[in-house]
């Protein structure tokens, strides 16, 4: 179910951006309402395009083809007006300051049908679908190790490597990250990211022999899929 609730916070894409990002975040508040409250407030200046609640529902907050201000200060793939080229998807759950939770299997489906549907309609390759802590990880650590990248990428939305196909040679960690499109200010912090991502069970910032071998598959992956 679709409700729309139309928030004050956006303004216009620059002209002839193309819109190639997908970004997901957690609304990171005790309850819906105070997430919607926040997401339509003026003197907030935070909104997303959508946000998915926990029992399916969909509520539209910004018209696509305006630019919501869900990522802040960001970076992903050269570009840092992530705003601009992006739509941004909010996820109802407390995060990690109020008990962060698993993502309902309704909330999940219900977002799985509209990132489906914004992909196809935009031409968003799957490595362009990422987490508000893929492209600020020196900020931001939503949607979390609890959401399910890998049950997102086999219904199609996303890139997942398959375990233990990296080979290496492993070279510079900096390249292979920027490769794949994150900053790289910070190697520790962008390694928790990657790690929130593909390694949800190891977030250590450490690159052993684990990452390495899934940054090399990611990247085998992202080069044998072209434009994804």
């Amino acid at each position: 179910m679709n409700i729309d609730y139309p928030s004050p916070n956006f303004d216009e894409r620059p002209a002839g951006t193309d819109i190639d990002i997908l970004v997901l975040h957690y609304t990171g508040l005790k309850t819906l309402q105070e997430a919607l409250d926040r997401l339509i407030d003026p003197a907030s200046k935070v909104s997303a395009h959508y946000l998915v609640a926990e029992n399916g529902k969909i509520f539209c907050l910004v018209p696509e083809d305006k630019r919501a201000w869900h990522a802040g200060v960001s970076y992903w793939r050269g570009l840092t007006d992530v705003n601009a080229h992006s739509i941004g998807i909010e996820l109802e759950n407390p995060g990690h300051e109020f008990g962060y939770h698993n993502f309902p299997l309704l909330q999940m489906n219900a977002l799985i049908d509209l990132s489906r549907d914004l992909l196809s309609r935009y031409e968003i390759p799957g490595r362009n679908v990422v987490g508000h802590s893929d492209i600020a990880p020196r900020r931001k650590k939503d949607p979390g190790e609890l959401f399910d990248w890998k049950f997102m990428a086999n219904k199609g939305v996303g890139l997942w490597p398959a375990e233990n196909t990296g080979k290496g040679p492993w070279g510079d960690l900096k390249i292979w990250l920027s490769v794949l499109g994150y900053e790289t200010n910070n190697i520790t912090a962008t390694l928790r990211a990657f790690q929130r991502h593909y390694l949800p069970s190891s977030i250590s910032g450490q690159a052993d022999k684990i990452t390495r071998r899934s940054i090399n598959a990611l990247v085998d992956l992202v080069g044998e899929t072209g434009s994804n």
